[in-house]
């Protein structure tokens, strides 16, 4: 996908350890995703639940005797500090847009809710203006999750592997690309996220983009479907020409969409169970 940042390959010696092989051929499932010419909801929780595979996988790496003694050797080092800090930000960003994804699918589900009462046009306006002055405040918690990972891709970039331990090496290369790639994947998830809401007005929606505020995202114009169509349905229905077949139409769109936000909600929360457990293996690895 284009909205993805680009994950280089490990380059692994050639008498890798098996559990390292996985860790690529895992990686390499991932860049293949990256490169699906769409991005839709599905494939976002396609990427979600690939990356918990990689982070099985990296559970076991970081069990192995020579990755623990590895990063004991070098706990004051720059690098195993770097690794640290880059596990605890992961857990802050897929927290944060946990958060985001959590009430939003609260906001669909109080709109769905409304259209299903139905107790006339004034109460269902007011009912799509809550969900879209939502989704404006999901685009502004989109647009700092986007500014956090971009932080990271930078300070990572600004430390280039040199002349280090070839063990050292190996470790913080797969640790980083494993980075690298959450990263990736929670970008597909927050360009989602930073989709422009349709521009509204008192007595009727105008079907213009919002470009103020709007987040600059690759790749967008794939992830705008979804929400875009949502957002047609609801400004057929805003008007008092609206009828019981658009309104069955909005329905439906919203029933689909909260189901695909309960997917992204539990792939994120299994994410954040994986997050956790790495940070605590590494801790306990530093510690001892």
């Amino acid at each position: 996908m284009a909205s993805q940042c680009h994950v280089r390959s490990i380059s692994l010696p050639s008498r890798s350890h098996p559990t390292t092989l996985k860790i690529q051929e895992e990686l390499n499932k991932l860049k293949n995703w990256e490169t699906s010419p769409t991005s839709t909801l599905s494939t976002i929780c396609n990427g979600l639940s690939g990356l918990q595979e990689l982070y099985k996988c990296l559970d076991e790496f970081l069990s192995l005797q020579s990755t623990q003694q590895t990063l004991s050797h070098h706990r004051h080092g720059k690098w195993v500090e770097e690794l640290l800090d880059g596990s605890v930000r992961l857990l802050d960003i897929c927290g944060d847009a946990r958060d985001v994804i959590s009430q939003f699918e609260e906001n669909v589900g109080d709109l769905q809710s409304a259209l299903r009462r139905r107790k006339g046009d004034v109460c269902i306006e007011g009912s799509i203006n809550n969900y879209i002055c939502a989704r404006k405040k999901m685009n502004m918690e989109a647009k700092k999750l986007l500014t956090a990972m971009r932080k990271m891709e930078n300070k990572a970039a600004a430390s280039p592997l040199l002349d280090q331990d070839h063990q050292l090496s190996t470790v913080v290369r797969v640790l980083r690309d494993v980075n690298a790639m959450s990263i990736s994947v929670f970008q597909s998830l927050v360009c989602f996220l930073s989709t422009p809401v349709l521009k509204s007005k008192p007595s009727r929606w105008s079907p213009k983009f919002m470009q103020k505020g709007a987040v600059s995202c690759k790749g967008k114009q794939e992830n705008v479907e979804e929400l875009k169509n949502i957002d047609l349905a609801l400004s057929a229905i805003s008007s008092k020409r609206a009828d019981s077949e658009k309104m069955q139409v909005a329905q439906k769109g919203l029933g689909a969409l909260e189901v695909s936000i309960e997917g992204l909600d539990h792939g994120l929360e299994c994410m954040f169970r994986k997050l956790i457990k790495t940070r605590a293996s590494l801790l306990n690895i530093v510690s001892h």
